[in-house]
């Protein structure tokens, strides 16, 4: 299948000056601290969010268990595929102890795929949120998972844990998904989303970006879609890409546009939809919990 590649030049297709954040302050290299100290990865990092200035100021970030090596290849992401080391026992103690230095209580945990391991890290999952509910039992806890295959007995596991988020993001749409993820699947994602919507103790989010070669209607589509498998929440935002090796930009979506996404989220009855050109999977995660949980 060949790359949707855009008509624009170059020149027009180079990064806006809006896209341009600052990098680094104090707070910033503080949370980095903390991290390193802990031998702990974050996808803000990893992924090179433009956000990460404002969520480490702030002392929040989207940890990232099971290493910083990952068993797939997805065309728009920037963590490193290799084989992945051995799991760190360490490591839910370690995120406890980060989670009381930075004093959160709303907690966002990633990993990177794990294809490698016979439950592709589920019971890793369970131990990190068991520890930090042990320690911190006030604590909210929002998932964003890999699709283990698909395998929903696994994924009952997670549902069944005390957590309050289950998010799976399905990335971008059809007719895009096999190229920019060729080692996943679009069946598989929607499957595990409307398995994880039937479970009503929990609220059920997914994340997609635009600029990949989509069309604002195939997004409106889409967002048909997420709402019919049950999900209750949806983060749309702009792709940046991570280097020239990655999948090109293909256009940079106009506010007009992220308007529309928003009202048409609302009219089919989101829960909550947050569309905006620096909009990414757990940004403001804990504010879309909270309105979320108003509605629900």
């Amino acid at each position: 299948m060949t790359q949707c590649l855009s008509t624009q030049s170059h020149e027009e297709l180079r990064l806006p000056l809006e896209y341009r954040k600052k990098l680094k302050n104090i707070a910033t290299q503080n949370v980095k601290q903390i991290l390193r100290k802990n031998n702990l990865n974050t996808v803000c990092e990893e992924a090179r969010c433009p956000n990460i200035t404002e969520c480490f100021s702030h002392k929040t970030a989207t940890f990232m268990i099971m290493g910083d090596k990952c068993t797939r290849r997805c065309k728009f992401c920037s963590v490193t595929t290799k084989k992945p080391q051995a799991l760190d026992p360490n490591e839910p103690y370690n995120i406890a102890k980060a989670v009381s230095e930075l004093d959160l209580d709303y907690v966002v945990i990633t990993s990177v795929d794990r294809d490698d391991l016979d439950d592709y890290g589920v019971s890793h999952f369970i131990n990190v949120i068991n520890h930090l509910k042990s320690c911190f039992p006030h604590i909210k806890i929002e998932l964003l998972t890999p699709d283990f295959k698909g395998h929903l007995d696994l994924i009952d596991l997670l549902l069944n844990s005390p957590i309050d988020v289950f998010g799976h993001n399905i990335e971008t749409i059809p007719r895009l998904y096999k190229a920019v993820r060729p080692q996943s699947d679009f069946l598989t994602t929607t499957k595990v989303l409307a398995h994880a919507a039937k479970n009503k103790n929990i609220v059920t989010k997914t994340a997609m970006m635009v600029g990949l070669g989509e069309t604002d209607s195939e997004v409106l589509d889409n967002l048909e879609l997420v709402k019919s498998l049950g999900v209750k929440t949806i983060n749309i935002g702009q792709y940046l890409r991570p280097s020239f090796k990655h999948w090109p930009v293909d256009r940079y979506v106009a506010q007009e546009s992220f308007l529309k996404f928003r009202q048409a989220g609302k009219n089919m009855g989101f829960s909550h939809i947050f569309a905006d050109s620096f909009v990414r999977s757990s940004y403001n995660a804990k504010e879309s919990f909270l309105a979320t949980k108003l509605l629900i």
